[in-house]
């Protein structure tokens, strides 16, 4: 039977309006203007200022155990001087002013009490008894419920196991009195006749601190390792258990966890899953579900909801410009909820149905359509939030009778976070709930079908651009700078091109690989060998070396092609770099599996150093085309004085294996656009990466000579290239030893040399981050374990001292410790691994020999070695380690490592941390987590490095957004990525024109002097 929501349009409207009529004079008790908790809401609902730092307090509270603490960030959220706070939310403090500041002379319980009392609202106990205890209340009340436990965000195994192990205990607790329970509006055992009394709901992400979107199958076996125990819990007592939907990242290991539980247990049928109506792909989700049920003949449960983290999916796509994956507009997602609601009860032979939602043109268009569709009593049921929407389910009761209620347990400061996002959902302004009982909207807007809704919203507010101005290039108008998306590895298409491009390569190992010179290949005797540092047997490549006399040749070539290129229009160089970011693009997952042989990068870092170079083509180009215009100077009348660059000559460009794509194409693009040629030494680590630039340039059609692929030892070639009088500017990237040794060399004029030779020197970094005291250990753990380890350590920017403050040093030490211990390490190419080899039998060496020292300086806190599997043809592989008890004179607290050694140090006050994140003669980037307003802008002023981040991790830096340079010992020159970058290669000049003749000048309208 074949129906359409709109011929139910009557039906629905008249059902919607008796549901209204049956509720009126009442409110939830969250819009409850009598209650403390009512007043927060309707403020929040009238001041975004306060709103933002309500609800960012009411996180941070469970970690302001202090008096002074509590009250320090009350002053610093609520107390600027152009505050406008009713009384109320003063909790009763007085209006004294010290120092400019309100401060709350109150009882801080009083403070804690209320906020808490708000978070108890949404939550039905934080221990078993008491839980049990709501539940009985709710069932007196004729309330079916579902049980969801806080806390979703695990670091560690030891945390996820613990999670199971809260589930366990509360179903212990449930197990001891459900039979007691007499059935809900039935007899016998079953609620309603069909539905189990025990309900449960999971989030599986916190069953496996190490999912990740890219491991479906790993996620997946991991997740149900330990929702497995939970389920069995559940089918003992006859129970359900349902699959919660939570980030996008997860959607696809979660559908595979569904089906291995359903599958391995197909004859028990009470095991749902959950599908987001805002996620534009849940209607396809779903069709393709019910298929799988079919064919594997196995009946299911859906519960549909609308979606509860819109605001966090909106943002991360705009961020990494990905195609935003939930629908933009909130009647969109009514749309799709309905949409998909029929397409379920439509094949309710097989599928029971949960409605999980508080407007009521939702719930009424459900029931009108079951009851279209002849669709049984139990095969659909309704939920609400628990302590959201009291009327409602109370009206959807008398009416639906089948009602649900979801309920959050578990300790406050997990809940805290869930508190926030409810706050946060019935705080918008689509919000049904506001509308319907803060803002009293008009009942038929509430009732109407959500397509004309819509159609009426797009009219009253039509979609604004907010692009960015176009760039005038050579082939006509180009779109203004975007960075490049990171890899979307939701996307099963982009995990599968990954390991398809690494056996690509594999068909091609040992290839020789010539040198480029003036356009021409040219091979040489001598030959270094470029291997796999997960299996050094394997050579990726044989990379022909070049001498002092093809280092002559090359600067030649490149001496002849300068006189040309430096008067090539800047529009055409350009030109050049964007036909090469085209094919870079192109090339993408190629040069990402040959970075994950040679170098040892997981699946993101490689896309992500590919991703930045195609940054620095795109960006350098459209900075030489704003570079490239002559300026006026001046506006004397009777002459024209115009400002413009050209290249300073020939570049030598020296870069690292690190980042050896995106750092190469960086320096070398930042050269040519800018008007000179250059001669790249590529690192012998990454050669064949190296070789990627001359394929670039060949398929870009740049002129000969401009660019040179000239790979060599250093012994033989480095300080001859850097003291040829031939070279004007130096562009290095690597350690501070060989960065001062350059400057050293370049300093000295030789014979024949026309220019002072320019260096630019990016030279590495000894990065702190500093954890505060009241850090969001979730954020705080995971982001320093990150920069810490991530691709090994082996970044500039890679964080290798955390400071952190005593008050939370225990509890951030455990989490780091639990942490560091549960991820995995292995070859690069298994997305599985978060950890792999370094990059070769030197680096780990040097890496042995530095984890030695932390040793003996300080005490050993993990020390983590691969598995013996991996250790084979003396595979690059070292100890994953972390040390604490450091201070500042110790060696491992100022030398850089380059590898995967974390030193810890525990600093009594914000004045001791920031004064020993500065105390290292290096200063790149640095990281800080603090949810204090006043510690942000301390470190804002006082965390001095090139880089600073404010509650995200101290590696990861993208072109423009956060172009990338220090000052001390970790460099010398502008910022890469930068508005400054290009300036380096190019010397300014003026040419001013004396434009009278005989007491003539010509006149024009430009002429600010004219009146």
């Amino acid at each position: 039977m074949s129906i359409n929501i709109k011929d139910l349009d009557p039906k629905i409207i008249a059902l919607g309006k008796e549901f209204f009529q049956s509720i009126s004079g009442e409110a939830p008790s969250i819009f409850n203007k009598g209650w403390w908790t009512g007043k927060v809401m309707d403020w929040s609902m009238k001041n975004e200022d306060f709103k933002v730092q309500m609800f960012r307090f009411v996180d941070v509270l469970p970690y302001l155990n202090t008096s002074e603490s509590l009250s320090r960030h009350i002053e610093e959220y609520f107390a600027g001087e152009d505050s406008n706070i009713p009384d109320v939310l003063k909790w009763g403090a007085t209006k004294t002013k010290i120092g400019g500041g309100l401060v709350a002379k109150v009882l801080n319980k009083t403070i804690r009490s209320n906020i808490e009392g708000m978070a108890r609202q949404f939550i039905i106990g934080q221990e078993g008894k008491e839980a049990v205890k709501g539940i009985k209340k709710l069932r007196k009340d004729g309330f079916a419920f579902v049980l969801d436990l806080l806390g979703e965000a695990t670091v560690s195994e030891e945390e996820s196991a613990a999670y199971m192990e809260g589930y366990l205990d509360v179903l212990d607790a449930v197990q001891k009195e459900y039979q007691k329970w007499n059935a809900l509006e039935a007899s016998g055992t079953m609620d309603w006749g069909h539905a189990p009394k025990v309900n449960v709901a999971v989030k599986p992400s916190a069953f496996y601190s190490q999912s990740k979107a890219v491991d479906v199958d790993g996620t997946a076996a991991g997740m149900m390792e330990r929702i497995e125990p939970v389920y069995k819990k559940v089918m003992e007592m006859d129970g359900f258990m349902c699959i919660d939907m939570e980030q996008l990242k997860y959607k696809e290991p979660t559908i595979e966890l569904y089906k291995r539980l359903r599958l391995k247990y197909r004859d028990y049928e009470h095991l749902g899953i959950v599908f987001q109506a805002y996620l534009k792909d849940t209607e396809e989700d779903v069709r393709q579900f019910l298929e799988w049920a079919r064919e594997e003949n196995v009946k299911v449960s859906i519960r549909l909801v609308k979606g509860a983290y819109w605001d966090y999916e909106t943002v991360l796509a705009k961020q990494n410009d990905w195609p935003i994956p939930v629908w933009t507009h909130k009647p969109e997602s009514d749309i799709c909820f309905e949409k998909v609601a029929k397409m379920i009860l439509e094949n309710n032979d097989i599928c029971h149905f949960a409605c999980a939602s508080h407007n009521i043109r939702t719930i009424s268009a459900v029931m009108e359509t079951a009851k279209a569709l002849n669709v049984p009593e139990e095969k659909y049921e309704f939920q609400v939030l628990y302590g959201m929407a009291e009327p409602v389910r109370k009206g959807l009761k008398n009416v639906a009778k089948r009602v649900r209620l979801y309920c959050p347990y578990g300790e406050l400061i997990p809940g805290m976070a869930y508190l926030v996002r409810r706050l946060l959902e019935n705080t918008a302004n689509e919000s049904f709930l506001k509308q319907t009982f803060a803002d009293e909207a008009d009942m038929d807007r509430l009732l109407e079908n959500p397509e004309a809704t819509l159609q009426r919203q797009l009219v009253e507010k039509p979609a604004r651009s907010r692009k960015r101005p176009t760039v005038k290039a050579l082939k006509g108008e180009i779109p203004a700078f975007n960075n490049f998306p990171p890899a979307d590895f939701t996307i099963k298409a982009e995990r599968e091109a990954y390991p398809a491009a690494i056996a690509e390569w594999r068909t091609q190992l040992g290839k020789q690989y010539p040198l480029f010179i003036n356009g021409k290949e040219v091979t040489t005797n001598d030959t270094l060998d470029s291997y796999n540092p997960a299996n050094p047997n394997e050579i990726i490549g044989t990379i022909c070396q070049a001498g002092k006399t093809e280092i002559d040749d090359a600067l030649a070539g490149a001496k002849e092609a300068y006189l040309t290129w430096r008067d090539e229009s800047p529009a055409q160089r350009a030109q050049y770099l964007l036909d090469a970011a085209d094919w870079c693009k192109k090339n993408i997952y190629r040069i990402s599996g040959l970075q994950t042989l040679e170098v040892g990068k997981q699946w993101d870092q490689a896309q992500a150093d590919v991703a930045e170079a195609i940054d620095f083509l795109e960006y350098y180009a459209r900075e030489m085309i704003r570079l490239g215009e002559h300026r006026r100077m001046g506006n004397a009348p009777g002459e024209d004085s115009r400002y413009f660059y050209q290249g300073k000559g020939i570049a030598a460009v020296i870069a690292p294996w690190n980042f050896p794509l995106a750092i190469s194409v960086g320096m070398v693009s930042a050269a040519i656009v800018a008007g000179c040629p250059v001669i790249y030494k590529p690192s012998g680590l990454s050669s064949v990466v190296g070789w990627m630039l001359t394929e670039m340039f060949r398929a870009a059609n740049l002129p000969d000579g401009v660019f040179n692929y000239t790979p060599g030892r250093g012994s033989v070639i480095g300080d001859y290239i850097v003291e040829h009088p031939d070279v004007s500017v130096i562009a290095f990237t690597g350690s501070m030893e060989v960065g001062l040794r350059i400057q050293q060399k370049a300093a000295v004029v030789q014979p024949g040399q026309e220019q002072c030779k320019k260096v630019i020197a990016e030279m590495g970094g000894k990065n702190a981050i500093i954890i505060d005291d009241d850090a969001d250990l979730d954020e705080a753990v995971l982001g320093v374990l990150y920069a810490a380890f991530g691709f090994q350590g082996q970044k500039c920017s890679a964080c290798s001292r955390a400071i952190v403050l005593e008050p939370i040093y225990d509890r951030f030490i455990h989490r780091l410790k639990e942490a560091a211990g549960s991820i995995k390490l292995g070859p690069a190419e298994d997305p599985g691994n978060y950890m792999g080899p370094v990059v070769d039998k030197a680096a780990a060496q040097n890496v042995l020999r530095y984890a030695k020292i932390a040793e003996e300086e300080g005490n050993v806190v993990v020390k983590r070695e691969a598995d013996d599997k991996y250790k084979i043809n003396e595979a690059c592989y070292v100890p994953l380690t972390i040390v604490d008890g450091i201070t500042p004179e110790h060696r491992i607290a100022q030398e850089e490592v380059f590898g995967p050694v974390l030193a810890v140090m525990k600093a009594k006050d914000m004045d001791e941390a920031l004064e020993w994140a500065n105390s290292t003669k290096f200063a790149l980037t640095g990281a800080i987590y603090s949810r204090s307003p006043n510690n942000l802008k301390r470190a804002y002023r006082e965390f001095r490095v090139g880089n600073l981040y404010l509650n995200k991790p101290s590696v990861g830096a993208l072109v423009e957004r956060h172009a990338f340079g220090g000052f001390k010992m970790s460099g010398v020159g502008s910022k890469s990525g930068g508005p400054d970058y290009l300036l380096q290669f190019m010397d300014p000049r003026l040419v001013c024109e004396n434009t009278m003749r005989r007491g003539f000048a010509p006149i024009s309208e430009d002429d600010d002097w004219i009146e």
